[in-house]
Parts: structure tokens; sequence; C-alpha cells
């Protein structure tokens, strides 16, 4: 029986936290996740860290898993710990499932990730990049949006993140600076319709991405109010921002749209050199024309975006889980049988 240690962050923040709903949220993919592994076959523990890394090290001496399900996100009192752990996990030699620590720390890096995408003749908004004050004049198209730039799960992005000239690029500069520190990253601001484009790797074809039907935030006009993703819209269920801004999934795009789609994703998928499983996100224009805006090689694996798009293609919330899993058992350097491992049915997916 393979032996499977399901890894998470334990949260840190209140519940009061204005950033805590994108840290708790992790819970429900562990619960989900850990009962489809037992479901599956696997003799699986659960263990959430935070702080302080010696309680994995136990547990992997302990336990000796052969391979680690990674759903740790990162600890948001410590910067780069998500990619930390990933990191002390391949210097333990301990196989786990996602992406390398390498990619980990270019998804949270949106400075080296637009230099990259930029570099590599894909396509993406024009951008600038701040260090210190004065912010630099603005010489694209308005409006424009600020991020800080080594954020993720939209902290740091709000209705005042647009911006329509220079005056306010300067003062959203500067408080992104003062808040969140260097770098910030300037983008021209893409007017259109936003998609979340799921990778996932196929059983028996390690580093070919497939991508998945995509998602689309279903922005809904609201007068006085930018169409853009922001915490608020992404976490706050009881906002009228977070009713506005409805994902459906799947949706369906022209032949010719999706095939210059899933081109751009494959092609970042490889660039990132993600594994296992990643997402883009992009706006498509008026014209048709796509624009990456952000690579995740750690997207949420419980997102209505993913599940839907599997279950649209005939498979299921637990088959995706055992597959991710077996994957990473079968990077183990050491023979593992998983003979006895069967697709789980109906422990999450309502049949």
């Amino acid at each position: 029986m393979p032996r499977i240690l399901v890894l998470y962050n334990e949260p840190v923040l209140p519940a009061d936290h204005p950033d805590a709903g994108s840290e708790h949220d992790i819970l429900d993919t562990v619960h989900d996740a850990f009962n489809i592994l037992v479901a599956a076959g696997f003799d699986a523990v659960k263990l959430g860290v935070n702080t302080d890394p010696q309680p994995l090290l136990n547990e992997i001496k302990r336990f000796k898993p052969d391979a680690v399900f990674n759903l740790f996100e990162g600890v948001p009192t410590i910067a780069d710990s998500e990619v930390a752990v990933a990191a002390l996990l391949e210097w333990l030699g301990m196989p786990f499932t996602g992406c390398p620590s390498a990619s980990l720390g270019l998804g949270r890096d949106k400075v080296r990730v637009k230099h990259l995408l930029a570099a590599s003749g894909l396509p993406t908004a024009e951008y600038a990049i701040v260090e210190e004050l004065p912010a630099p004049t603005w010489n694209h198209e308005w409006p424009a949006i600020v991020k800080p730039a080594t954020q993720d799960a939209s902290v740091g992005i709000d209705q005042k993140s647009v911006v329509t000239s220079q005056a306010e690029l300067d003062e959203r500069v500067k408080a992104v600076l003062e808040k969140y520190g260097p770098p910030v990253l300037i983008e021209r601001f893409i007017s259109g319709r936003e998609f979340h484009v799921n990778m996932i790797e196929e059983p028996g074809k390690p580093g070919v991405p497939f991508v998945l039907p995509i998602a689309e935030i279903a922005f809904e006009p609201t007068p006085g109010r930018w169409s853009v993703y922001t915490f608020t819209a992404k976490w706050d269920e009881n906002s009228d921002e977070y009713r506005t801004s409805p994902l459906k999934a799947p949706v369906f795009l022209p032949d010719d749209d999706f095939a210059r789609l899933k081109q751009i994703a494959e092609r970042c998928y490889r660039l990132l050199r993600c594994r296992d499983y990643a997402r883009i996100d992009v706006r498509m224009d008026v014209n048709g024309r796509f624009y990456v805006l952000e690579m995740n090689p750690n997207p949420y694996l419980n997102s209505l975006a993913l599940v839907n798009a599997v279950m649209h293609l005939g498979g299921t919330h637990e088959k995706l889980i055992t597959e991710i899993a077996l994957a990473a058992v079968a990077r183990n350097p050491n023979p593992v049988s998983t003979s006895n491992i069967k697709v789980p049915v109906g422990v999450v997916t309502a049949i």
C-alpha cells in the first residue's frame, strides 16, 4: 500500500484578518483530497505546518511516505515559504505532487514572468517595473493597472488598482510600495473577457500539458466599477463585487480562438517548466487578441474551473486527485506497488 503524506499550510491569520479568506480556503481542498486518497487505497496521513518546518521533517522520518501530496501554499507572514517547502522536499529526495520549486518561485514573481513572456514572444500587455519612487512616466495607453509583484490570490488588487492618469498612477504606486514593498508592476489594462485556462498532465505523458475546457470570470457591467477580479471579488462571498463576478465553467470559444489560446497555454506551461497541473489567466480584447495576465503553477484544485472542466470531459475529481498522486509515487526512485489503488466513486463527486 503506497504511503502518501498530504501536506498543507496550517492557517496563521485570524478569521477577521482581511486576507484570511485566501488562506483558510485550503482546508476544503485538504479535506476532499485526503478522503479521496484514503478511499483510493493509499495509506494517507495529513500534516499542517506553518512557521516551523521541523514537524514536516519529523513526519517524513516517522511515516516514511512514498510521496507527498503537496497542498502547501505558503505562510503569509513568511515570504517564499511556498517555494521553500518544495525546495526542502527536493533536497530530501522526496517525490511530491505539483510543480517543482523553480516553477513555484517564478509563479510568485510577476516581474520575472513578465520578462520571460515578453522575451519568448508570448502575448502580454505593455508593462513597467517600479522599485522606488518616483514612479516612471507611463508612455502607453490608459487605463493601467498597478499590482504588487510578489503577491498572489489577488492580494493587493482592488478597484483603485486601475488608474487613468499619471497622478492616479503615482498615488497608487506609492500606496502599494508602502504596504507591500517593491517591486510594483504596472501594466496596460486590457478591457475584455477574462479566462482561466487549466492544464493537467495525462497519465503516462509527463511534461505534456493537456488544455482543459476554459472558465470565464463573467463580469456583470456595473456603473463606476472596473471589471477586475479583485481580492474582494474573489474571496468576499457577501460582497456585491463577488456577486457580479461569477466564475462560469466550462465556457467555449470558436475553434480558431480556442486553438490559439491552447497554443499560448502550452507554451506558458513549458516556459515555466510546470508539472502535473497549472493554470494561466488571460484576457481577450474586443479584437480577439489574447494577453497573458498571470501564470499560476499552484492553482486551487477544488476550483469549479478545474472540477467542471474535468467532469465535462467525462472525468471526476476523484480520478484527478488519484492520478496526480500516482504520478508523484511513480517519481519515487524505489519501486512502489500501486496495484491496490483504484479510482473511488462518489467521495466528493455527485453521481
